[in-house]
């Protein structure tokens, strides 16, 4: 593959397709809206699966290599809620704010102001369709989610999320040190040495 030939991130989220532009910043991107292609429906039952799916639905339609990640929050004392959900918690066309309006909400009801979670991603890559030998990467940041939300960047769930080490959310975090602490980071980090150690010169 060309180094300069055009890879698909196989989303239309803007606030995901911002981050990953700015972690990807020498690889020539485009996403499924630049190619008014649709999203591809998530019915897995694992950020893996997901992931997998959205990959393969961007080869199929683009005919371009595909990257695709499926990440989100995981609140293990919530059942593990949002989890796969996390992008569509509140409802199939919920928005971030009603997203985590229902997270304090349920973190409320567990009778405290704060809990445990963790963001994770999947990131997959696939040549094709049929490509039979997938990449795979992975990032996870501990923290807590918190019924107090701060900060105005980010997206999601950045405003109740407060990374381990850190006192103040992903939200308030600069860009910069966020894309190297942050699961889409530490994702994208694995993912980019293992697709350059397959890409030809």
């Amino acid at each position: 593959m060309k180094r300069n030939k055009e890879i698909l991130l196989a989303s239309s989220n803007k606030g995901k397709i911002a981050e990953f532009q700015k972690i990807f910043v020498n690889k020539n991107l485009v996403s499924l809206s630049d190619l008014g292609i649709g999203d591809a429906i998530e019915d897995g039952l694992s950020f893996l699966e997901n992931a997998i799916k959205k990959a393969r639905h961007g080869a199929k339609y683009s005919g371009l290599y595909s990257i695709a990640d499926d990440s989100g929050l995981v609140v293990p004392d919530l059942n593990f809620e949002p989890g796969i959900y996390s992008a569509r918690y509140a409802g199939s066309d919920s928005t971030d704010e009603l997203n985590r309006e229902k997270l304090i909400s349920s973190i409320k009801g567990s009778g405290k102001d704060s809990l445990d979670a963790y963001y994770v991603c999947i990131i997959v890559g696939m040549f094709n369709e049929n490509d039979p030998m997938p990449i795979f990467a992975s990032g996870k940041i501990h923290g807590k989610v918190s019924i107090y939300e701060s900060g105005e960047g980010g997206f999601g769930y950045d405003r109740l999320f407060y990374p381990r080490g850190y006192s103040s959310s992903m939200a308030s975090i600069e860009s910069d040190v966020k894309n190297k602490i942050s699961h889409r980071g530490l994702a994208a980090s694995d993912f980019i040495n293992k697709f350059n150690s397959i890409e030809p010169v």
